[in-house]
C-alpha cells in the first residue's frame, strides 16, 4: 500500500489552525444513463460529495481531508487528481496494488428521482481499516474538529474494521472532536435490516451531530415523523439532530430548539442525486462558522436546491456562484 503525497499545499496547509474536518467513505466511478445507449462518467460517493461542497464553500478557511482506499489504476489516479483540484487533502488515501474502485450505474426518471445499480463487492474501500496497511489511516483522524461518516461507510466495512473505527471515534469524541453521522441507509449494502439497525444504533451512541433523512429512518427504524427520529437519537446521546425531509424542508432538534424549517422555494428537480450530501455540506459549513442551526439549515437548503437543478452529484463550481460569494462574505 502507498499513501498519496502531494508537493502542492494541502487543504490543511492553507487552513487556519483548528479548522479541519475529515470525511471517511468511498468514492466510486459513476456511470449515468442518459438514454439512447449513452452514458456519462463522473466520480462520486456520499461522503466525498459532502467533502467537495465543504471545500468549495469554505475555501482556505477549512481543511477538508478525505480518508478512503483506492486502487493503483488510471481511474483511481483521476479521482485523486480531481479531489486535489477541489482543495481536498489526499495525503491519507490508501492505494492498494492491483485493485479497482467500485462502480455504479444511475438512472433518473421523469421527476428527477434516481435508481442505483452497484458493482462494488471487491472495491478497495471495503478493506478500509481492515488490512494492516489501512488500519494506520485511523491515526489521521486525530486533531480534527469534526469527523464525518455515513451509514454507507459503515455498511462497506468488515466487522473488525467497524470495531476499530468505533474505538477511534469514541477516543476522538472524548478529546473534543465532534462526530458527525449521516444515516444514508442502502438496504442492498447490508446483510439484513436487523444488522443495519444494530450497527447504526451502536455508532449513534457516540455521535454528536446526526443528519438523517426521514425516508431512510422510516424504512430502517419505522419512525413515522421527524420528531420521532430526533427523539430516538437523543435517547442514544446525540446532542444535535437535523432530519432532512425532501421538499418538506427539515426538522432541527437541539436543546430547547425544536423547529421545522421549510425550503425557501420549491424547485422542480432535474436530478436529485447528491441533494442530501450537498445539504449536509451547507449545514456543516454554517455550524462551523457558528451560525445558529436554523440559519445553517437555510444554507443547506439553498445549496441542495441548486444541486438538484443540475445533473450529477457534483455540479460545476460556476453554478454555485452566488452561494460561494455569500459564504465568502460571512
Amino acid at each position: 500500500m502507498t499513501t498519496e503525497t502531494n508537493s502542492q499545499p494541502t487543504a490543511l496547509d492553507r487552513a487556519e489552525p483548528g479548522r479541519r474536518i475529515v470525511s471517511i467513505g468511498e468514492c466510486m466511478i459513476e456511470m449515468a444513463d442518459r438514454g439512447d445507449s449513452t452514458m456519462t462518467m463522473a466520480y462520486a460517493g456520499d461522503t466525498l460529495n459532502t467533502a467537495v461542497y465543504l471545500a468549495r464553500l469554505n475555501g482556505p478557511a477549512l481543511a477538508v481531508d478525505y480518508v478512503t482506499a483506492l486502487g493503483d489504476d488510471p481511474y483511481s489516479d483521476a479521482m485523486v487528481n480531481f479531489w486535489r483540484e477541489e482543495g481536498i487533502g489526499t495525503d491519507w488515501v490508501a492505494r492498494l496494488p492491483g485493485q479497482l474502485p467500485g462502480l455504479y450505474l444511475i438512472r433518473t426518471d421523469s421527476v428527477g428521482e434516481r435508481s442505483f445499480y452497484y458493482y462494488r463487492s471487491a472495491a478497495p474501500a471495503r478493506s478500509l481499516f481492515d488490512l494492516p496497511s489501512t488500519v494506520d489511516l485511523l491515526d489521521h483522524l486525530s486533531g480534527a474538529d469534526m469527523v464525518h461518516f455515513s451509514g454507507i461507510t459503515l455498511a462497506i466495512l468488515s466487522y473488525p474494521a467497524r470495531d476499530r473505527l468505533a474505538e477511534a471515534l469514541q477516543k476522538l469524541r472524548r478529546g473534543g472532536t465532534r462526530i458527525v453521522f449521516d444515516g444514508n441507509y442502502r438496504p442492498s449494502l447490508w446483510p439484513s435490516a436487523d444488522v443495519a439497525r444494530r450497527v447504526v444504533t451502536r455508532f449513534l451512541s457516540f455521535v454528536d451531530l446526526a443528519l438523517p433523512s426521514a425516508d431512510d429512518e422510516e424504512h430502517l427504524f419505522g419512525d413515522t415523523s421527524c420528531e420521532a427520529v430526533a427523539d430516538r437519537m437523543h435517547e442514544l446521546g446525540v446532542d444535535e439532530v437535523l432530519v432532512k425531509n425532501g421538499s418538506n424542508g427539515c426538522f432541527i432538534s437541539q436543546g430547547d430548539l425544536r423547529q421545522h424549517v421549510p425550503v425557501p422555494h420549491q424547485v422542480k428537480p432535474v436530478d436529485t442525486t447528491g441533494a442530501g450530501d450537498s445539504f449536509n455540506a451547507g449545514y456543516l459549513s454554517g455550524r462551523i462558522a457558528d451560525m445558529p442551526p436554523v440559519d445553517a439549515a437555510r444554507i443547506g437548503s439553498r445549496l441542495a436546491a441548486t444541486v438538484i437543478g443540475h445533473r450529477g452529484a457534483i455540479i460545476p463550481r460556476a453554478a454555485m456562484g452566488d452561494l460561494l460569494n455569500c459564504m465568502a462574505k460571512r
